[in-house]
């Protein structure tokens, strides 16, 4: 007989994930789908955790391609992952998506100064803060518009999702 008391080993998030990836995978069926999007359109979208753009937007697997990132700002980093999906994957309409009550409106750029104070090293990257959202929709459309990088640049659309109806606001280019 032990002595020893049973150890409790915590369950982490990414235990859980995982957890569920194994019951996912025990139903998954492989239809031979293509990594090419069925609806030929590239999605750009803020990652904020209140917007699942596929119940959003009516989306089924393979229909599109999703970019996110903080803000759904269009980046460098975003242009490449566009550049991709239009040249090599066959994408052709790009729609962005940022949203209400964004994050990024309530940082600045000091937010770098601020790391490196703390870690002693300036990021590389911008954070790309901004206040009007509007306005920051418009610039995202016009950096996609403007990409060398892009041939397919005539169906760019730019929304606001309201995170609390879900519905989506579009946005002028002008």
């Amino acid at each position: 007989m032990s002595t020893h008391a049973p150890r409790l080993v915590r369950q982490t998030v990414t235990d859980r994930l995982v957890e569920s990836n194994r019951a996912y995978a025990a139903g998954f069926a492989d239809l031979g789908r293509d990594a090419r999007p069925v609806l030929q359109v590239a999605v750009g979208a803020c990652m904020d955790a209140r917007i699942d753009l596929h119940a959003a937007l009516g989306l089924e697997l393979g229909d599109c391609h999703t970019v996110r990132n903080a803000g759904g700002v269009v980046t460098d980093d975003t242009i490449r992952s566009l550049t991709i999906s239009q040249r090599v994957l066959g994408t052709r309409s790009v729609v962005l998506i940022h949203h209400t009550g964004c994050g990024l409106q309530t940082l600045t750029e000091d937010f770098r100064h601020e790391l490196e104070l703390e870690v002693g090293q300036r990021p590389a990257w911008a954070v790309e803060a901004f206040r009007d959202v509007d306005q920051d929709v418009r610039q995202s459309m016009q950096r996609v518009r403007t990409s060398p990088f892009l041939p397919h640049t005539d169906d760019v659309r730019g929304f606001v999702f309201d995170v609390t109806t879900g519905l989506l606001r579009e946005i002028d280019r002008a």
